[in-house]
């Protein structure tokens, strides 16, 4: 919403704006690997309240901005804090409390954020009444207002608090001589100790693995896709469809987004999860295949406006189912210990992709002036990723496999 409105003010191009997307994603992709290994050395607590603050000086300084070059240096310095503040530290911390109920928790994480999105009537409202400026400048200082207490409520491991993931109750340890000892606690030293899940693994050895490799290249053909997004309204107008439509269509995607972490923050844990990212996947593919047959002939058939509706749920939804599950999956499979790390390096892969997913799409338009093709393309990756998703080996065929690993290279 910004990004139009900064374009207007400043006359700038849209490819020079666009530009800032690039960086963002590619930034935050570059920073993603290096954020799990930040946290397990200085603490969820101290690397949020780096993040809150930058983020919340970044929105500051945006309100202030007067040259493209100045518009780029925030763009960098918004993508440091916003990386380090919000969505794995949050998504990490969050995996570390449950294990039973993640995908639950992780749904009702992720819904509680996609809820921002329904946000945007309420700041365009505000922007036509006080400017994007004056805008800006709140949210940087509501960011810290709202941060900074919510970062002191912030917790690692419950091991470190005595206690176990889903609230279970703490069980008694014993220590090398045999005598009980409190659970989270080493005996004779007063201080906490986390019991992982699995043994932790490097990065080294993440990248070795199939299984890694399958399932960051199938989230990133949806971050792919997803990142498309940006394009949509303008893809609509080049349709034939009114500005009012195609920005009520666009905003029911929002709507569809928040169905889909809700469905997985109610039965998330009790379904397999690999057939659930999958169809997601395909519902998402669904979605983007629909915006591009919006008014479209084909094979003599002329398909109207009534791809639209399949366009705003599916599109929607799919994203909205694939986001918390696959969050979930990959703490399943990785454990506790190796979250962060692994996590970090997924979305660095999942950013290059969402980099180039907007500039396909804009590139595909200029060559051929429509954007049916490009959205065509995603819709086919995404059917693609669908068996890819399948194919992925068991839990318990992952874990056996690695302690088979392990235990081989002791010997």
């Amino acid at each position: 919403m910004f990004f139009d409105i900064i374009i207007e003010t400043f006359g700038w191009s849209r490819g020079a704006v666009g530009a800032a997307v690039s960086i963002q994603r590619l930034e935050g992709g570059m920073i993603s690997p290096f954020i799990g290994t930040v946290i397990n050395r200085y603490g969820t607590r101290r690397v949020m309240s780096f993040g809150v603050a930058v983020t919340g000086l970044s929105f500051i300084l945006m309100s202030r901005v007067q040259t493209l070059w100045q518009f780029y240096l925030v763009i960098v310095l918004l993508t440091i804090g916003m990386s380090f503040g919000t969505f794995i530290v949050l998504v990490v911390t969050v995996s570390n409390w449950f294990s039973r109920n993640r995908a639950r928790a992780l749904g009702v994480l992720m819904a509680t954020s996609g809820l921002g999105g329904l946000t945007v009537p309420l700041l365009s409202g505000f922007v036509d009444t006080f400017g994007w400026r004056e805008v800006l400048f709140a949210i940087g200082v509501g960011f810290w207002i709202v941060g900074f207490p919510a970062m002191l409520l912030m917790r690692q491991f419950p091991e470190d608090y005595g206690m176990r993931p889903d609230g279970d109750p703490a069980e008694d340890e014993v220590d090398a001589d045999g005598a009980p000892i409190a659970a989270g606690a080493v005996a004779g030293t007063g201080k906490r100790y986390r019991m992982p899940s699995m043994p932790r693994v490097t990065t080294k050895q993440v990248l070795r693995m199939r299984f890694f490799w399958q399932l960051a290249l199938v989230s990133s053909f949806g971050q792919f896709a997803s990142a498309s997004n940006i394009t949509h309204i303008d893809a609509l107008d080049e349709a034939g469809l009114s500005v009012r439509l195609a920005a009520f269509a666009f905003g029911a995607v929002a709507l569809g987004d928040l169905s889909g972490r809700l469905i997985v923050a109610g039965w998330g844990d009790r379904l397999n999860k690999r057939i659930v990212l999958a169809s997601a996947l395909g519902i998402e593919g669904v979605g983007i295949l629909a915006i591009g047959l919006v008014n479209a002939d084909l094979f003599g058939l002329s398909f109207g406006v009534s791809p639209l509706p399949l366009y705003s749920i599916a599109f929607g939804l799919g994203f909205g189912l694939s986001v918390p599950i696959r969050l979930a999956l990959l703490a399943d499979y990785f454990g506790r210990e190796s979250y962060g790390n692994v996590l970090g390096l997924t979305s660095s892969i999942n950013a290059i992709f969402g980099a180039f997913g907007a500039a396909f799409a804009g590139f595909m338009f200029d060559i051929t002036d429509t954007y049916r093709i490009a959205f065509t393309v995603m819709a086919i990756l995404l059917f693609i990723s669908v068996p890819m998703t399948l194919a992925l080996e068991s839990q318990q065929r992952f874990a056996a496999r690695n302690r088979f690993q392990r235990a081989k290279l002791k010997a």
